[in-house]
């Protein structure tokens, strides 16, 4: 499991953001080794327990305005920007919206 050990805490804040994007509609869950992958015809985001203290949830999809809580990816990432959340109150309208957008974009 991704969240073993010492990253148990920060599954909190991945179901957190489950909680959230159900309310997208229907996407697919793919697992991987470091991280889960989440698809709507193409991946849309991705949410992985980047190091003990921080979620890390990458964004498919182009063109955000810029933002500081918008980390921009170099190209030819598998995404193309990330943001950090340390904490599950860091699940906010904001962050969701840029979920939101990022899966219309993948075909919702």
């Amino acid at each position: 499991t991704i969240y073993g050990g010492a990253k148990a805490h920060l599954r909190a804040i991945h179901e957190q953001l489950l909680t959230a994007m159900a309310e997208l509609g229907e996407f697919e869950t793919a697992a991987k080794k470091t991280y889960i992958s989440y698809r709507h015809k193409k991946q849309f985001t991705m949410i992985c327990p980047a190091t003990n203290t921080r979620v890390e949830v990458g964004l498919n999809i182009k063109n955000l305005a810029a933002h500081e809580r918008l980390n921009a990816l170099p190209a030819g990432q598998m995404c193309q920007f990330k943001v950090k959340l340390t904490t599950p109150d860091e699940v906010d309208e904001e962050l969701l919206n840029w979920i939101r957008q990022a899966y219309e974009a993948a075909g919702g």
